[in-house]
C-alpha cells in the first residue's frame, strides 16, 4: 500500500468514527461546536501518527477526544465559566420523523436539555466517567487510562456521578423519560390541538402545573401553569404560521414558521406521564438563527 492509499485509508477509518466520536464530546461538553472541535483534534493527532502502531482505533481515538474533552472541561472551570449561564443548552434541532436518516441518528439518540443541565453540575472527572461508562460503556480501565486515575477510582468517580444524576432528576420531579415515541406522540396532540385552536383538547396534555419558560430577545420569560400555556397556544393556532415536531437534542418539541420562511420559535417539551411538564421555548431570533431551521422546512 502506497502512502497516499494509507492515508486515504486511515481517514475512511475515522469517517467511520467521526458520528460516534461527535455523540461522545457533545454528551460531555454539552456544546455542539466545542464537540466538532474535539473531534477535529482527534484527527489531527490522528493525521500525525503511524497508522500501523495503533491497534484498536476505535479506543484509541475515544482515548483521545476523551482527554482533549476533560482538558476543556478543566479549563472551563478554571476559568470559571458554565456550559450555560442563565440561557438554554445550545440547541441542535432535527426533522421528528419515525425513520430518522441515519445522518440524524446521532442527535436523535443525542443527550436530553434537563440532563445536560444535570450533567453540568458535576465535577470534569465525574461526567467524563458518567458518560463514557454509563452512556457508552467504556470500560473503566480505559477511562482510568484517560482521566489519569486508577481503574477503582474511574468506577468511584462515574458512581458518585450516577448518585448525583438520580438524585437531580428526583428533586426536578421530571425523571429522564424513555419512551420517546409517545413522548412525540403527546407533542403531536399538543400541536393538534393548537392549530384546531381546541383548548380542552390542550388541557388534557398538559401538566396543571407546567412551566413555561421563554427566551425572548428581553430576557427570559416564565409563566406557569396549564391555562396559561393553553390559552396561548389556542389563540397562537389561528395565526398564518407553519408548525411541525421536531427533535431538540433528541427530546420532542415544536417548530414554528411564518408563510414566508422565517423561523417564529422553537419550543422544547418535557413529557411525564403523558403529560408536558415542562416547556422551554426560544424567541430570540439570533438564536433561531443559529438552528438552521429553514433546512428542516425545505426538507418538507
Amino acid at each position: 500500500m502506497t502512502g497516499s492509499e494509507a492515508d486515504d485509508s486511515v481517514a475512511a477509518a475515522f469517517e467511520q468514527q467521526r458520528a460516534r466520536l461527535t455523540a461522545v464530546a457533545y454528551r460531555v461538553l454539552g456544546s455542539h461546536d466545542d464537540a466538532e472541535d474535539a473531534v477535529q483534534e482527534a484527527w489531527l493527532r490522528l493525521s500525525r501518527q503511524h497508522a500501523g502502531a495503533i491497534d484498536n482505533l476505535s479506543a484509541w481515538l475515544t482515548t483521545v477526544v476523551g482527554r482533549v474533552c476533560i482538558d476543556m472541561l478543566r479549563s472551563r472551570k478554571a476559568r470559571a465559566e458554565t456550559a450555560y449561564g442563565d440561557e438554554p443548552p445550545e440547541w441542535i434541532v432535527t426533522a421528528d420523523e419515525t425513520t430518522a436518516p441515519e445522518s440524524n441518528a446521532v442527535l436523535a439518540d443525542s443527550v436530553g436539555l434537563a440532563l445536560l443541565v444535570v450533567l453540568d453540575s458535576l465535577g470534569p472527572d465525574e461526567r467524563l466517567a458518567f458518560v463514557l461508562h454509563d452512556m457508552f460503556a467504556v470500560p473503566f480501565d480505559e477511562i482510568g487510562q484517560i482521566i489519569g486515575k486508577s481503574t477503582d477510582a474511574a468506577k468511584m468517580l462515574a458512581s458518585r456521578a450516577r448518585r448525583k444524576v438520580q438524585g437531580q432528576g428526583e428533586e426536578r420531579g421530571a425523571p429522564h423519560p424513555t419512551d420517546r415515541r409517545r413522548q412525540s406522540e403527546v407533542v403531536g396532540a399538543f400541536l393538534a390541538a393548537a392549530q384546531r385552536g381546541d383548548f380542552e383538547g390542550l388541557l388534557r396534555v398538559l401538566d396543571p402545573d407546567v412551566v413555561w419558560r421563554i427566551h425572548s430577545p428581553r430576557g427570559e420569560i416564565v409563566r406557569l401553569g396549564a391555562t396559561e400555556l393553553a390559552t396561548q397556544a389556542a389563540r397562537g393556532g389561528r395565526a398564518k404560521v407553519v408548525a411541525r415536531r421536531v427533535l431538540v437534542n433528541g427530546e420532542p418539541g415544536i417548530a414554528a414558521w411564518r408563510l414566508s420562511g422565517q423561523p417564529m420559535g422553537v419550543m422544547a417539551c418535557t413529557v411525564v406521564d403523558d403529560r408536558i411538564v415542562e416547556v422551554e421555548s426560544v424567541t430570540d431570533p439570533e438564536r433561531l438563527a443559529a438552528m438552521g431551521l429553514e433546512e428542516l422546512l425545505v426538507d418538507h
